[in-house]
């Protein structure tokens, strides 16, 4: 995997990179992420709260 750099800078410039990285990226490596995206939003939604007790 390659190396993850925090990007700053304007909106558009970093949408910019992100469409192109996602472009680049072959129809499996795009089935993957989405995938990766719908387990973590499962996670969520079905996860259970943990309640910390007041002192």
């Amino acid at each position: 995997m390659k190396k993850i750099v925090l990007s700053f800078g304007p909106p558009k410039d970093l949408e910019a990179k992100r469409t192109a990285e996602i472009k680049s990226l072959s129809h499996l490596e795009r089935l993957e992420r989405l995938i990766a995206i719908i387990e973590v939003s499962y996670a969520l939604k079905t996860g259970k709260v943990i309640q910390f007790k007041k002192r």
